[in-house]
């Protein structure tokens, strides 16, 4: 039996000025690995001078963000009057909990110059229990990240534990998030640590024997209990591991917010519309609530 459950192509959505995204989570019969309910690829691309990442402020509720570049960067502010460049290799993470807001744009020196960006965004939906803490953000820099190398494979833990490390972020669930480097040809195990996990490539192709060949902009959902052989193609490759303990219950996504409740979910969407949720300071721009948002419900 194959250890690949489902492989899933993102679907590509151009955002403007030549600025696409690869949506690898939420896909049609795979909602969930593990917490993690959705996943965004950010590029590769190259933002001519004048022209920025313009992500107005916006609202979470009952989830947390974690953004990792491989490329450029960006500047965060939140409704905490957080305010925090995020450069390549290092983690942000904002628990939104009962709610936050945040924007993601270019900073002034990325608008002045050709500057690239090349990134993920991942949404972990919180525990039940823990759907309604308090807001908060953690950054942590590249030096604060654990890591291990080995024969052409270099492993940097980003968010929960893995193989013996363990991240300094408030996961608040049973997880791992990882970057993986293969030089060309390198070999590694991947164990069958956690319940549900994924891979997805984000350059280069990973020969998996019997399983086939991989390329760059696909995540391969791995059978439970299954250990595989990853072999980096003749270019190398860069791969994130993500998964963990299966979620406590079905949750609702609907635009921004998580929540195991609809009703909440629907309390969130009258709030943003009534401006209720606390401001970005120095931010007088907000993305409106769309009109014909649909749910995506993960059971």
């Amino acid at each position: 039996m194959s250890a690949i459950a489902s492989l899933i192509i993102p679907r590509t959505r151009d955002l403007g000025d030549g600025f696409e995204v690869r949506r690898a989570l939420p896909a049609a019969g795979q909602r969930m690995v593990g917490p993690f309910v959705f996943l965004d690829q950010m590029g590769p691309t190259l933002l001519k001078p004048g022209v920025g990442l313009d992500v107005r402020p916006h609202p979470h509720i009952g989830l947390a963000t974690v953004t990792w570049l491989l490329e450029g960067e960006i500047l965060h502010r939140d409704s905490l009057g957080s305010v925090q460049a995020i450069r390549a290799g290092e983690v942000n993470w904002m628990t939104a909990g009962r709610g936050i807001v945040h924007s993601e744009r270019s900073g002034p020196q990325q608008r002045r110059e050709a500057s690239s960006l090349f990134g993920l965004q991942c949404w972990v939906a919180l525990p039940q229990a823990q759907e309604e803490c308090d807001p908060d953000f953690t950054h942590l820099k590249a030096d604060d990240l654990p890591s291990m190398e080995a024969e052409g494979v270099r492993a940097v833990l980003l968010a929960g534990s893995y193989l013996g490390m363990q991240s300094a972020l408030p996961t608040r669930s049973a997880l791992y998030y990882v970057e993986l480097r293969l030089q060309p040809g390198a070999r590694t195990s991947l164990p069958a640590e956690y319940d549900e996990q994924a891979i997805y490539i984000v350059r280069g192709e990973l020969d998996l024997g019997s399983d086939g060949l991989h390329s760059a902009g696909q995540l391969l959902v791995i059978r439970p209990s299954s250990v595989l052989t990853l072999k980096a193609g003749p270019q190398g490759a860069i791969v994130m591991l993500l998964g963990g303990d299966p979620m406590d219950g079905p949750r609702h996504l609907v635009w921004n917010f998580v929540s195991s409740r609809s009703e909440r979910i629907e309390q969130a969407k009258r709030d943003w519309m009534e401006q209720a949720f606390a401001p970005v300071p120095e931010e007088t721009e907000f993305i409106p609530l769309p009109d014909n948002i649909r749910p995506v419900d993960y059971p």
